[in-house]
């Protein structure tokens, strides 16, 4: 039993031969084993990238979606609702910055954090004043991406992203 659950009895109609049935009412934070895994969005066109990205999330407890550019990504966006989005900025058919564009000007989207994914070279993280955070695809990606998950979600995903 949970610490603190409530058990209540219940006695159905004589119909279903008034047998008592027990059951708990729990508050869903109070059960870890209940708790909805964080979802985020992966949108990059290099493959090596989107898996690396995919594959510590989800080792971090993360169930993650992905897709190759920003059109792809909308497409995604059409059936789920990410806690966070992780873009490229350089990818065809849609940028990164459309895709953010596209994100902030939807009521639906708008508040969604956004971590971009880009070379340090390359000037976005100074450039793209929408996104929430930036990480350097040439530095220690995982590294990177524990940090910008416990900056835009908060304590309960840096646990998860760092494991502690």
């Amino acid at each position: 039993m949970i610490a603190g659950a409530a058990m209540t009895k219940v006695t159905f109609p004589h119909n279903l031969r008034d047998v008592p049935i027990q059951f708990r009412i729990v508050q869903v934070e109070d059960c870890p084993e209940t708790r909805m895994p964080n979802v985020a969005l992966v949108v990059d066109d290099s493959m090596l990238i989107r898996h690396t990205v995919c594959r510590f999330l989800e080792a971090h407890g993360f169930t993650v979606e992905s897709a190759t550019n920003g059109q792809d990504a909308l497409e995604v966006l059409k059936r789920i609702r990410p806690d966070v989005v992780i873009t490229d900025m350089q990818m065809p058919k849609m940028s990164g910055a459309e895709l953010i564009t596209a994100l902030k000007a939807e009521p639906a989207t708008v508040d969604i954090p956004i971590v971009i994914l880009a070379g340090k070279q390359s000037g976005f993280e100074k450039k793209e004043k929408r996104a929430n955070f930036a990480v350097f695809k040439d530095i220690d990606i995982e590294d990177q991406l524990g940090k910008a998950l416990a900056a835009v979600l908060g304590e309960k995903a840096s646990a998860k992203a760092t494991g502690k």
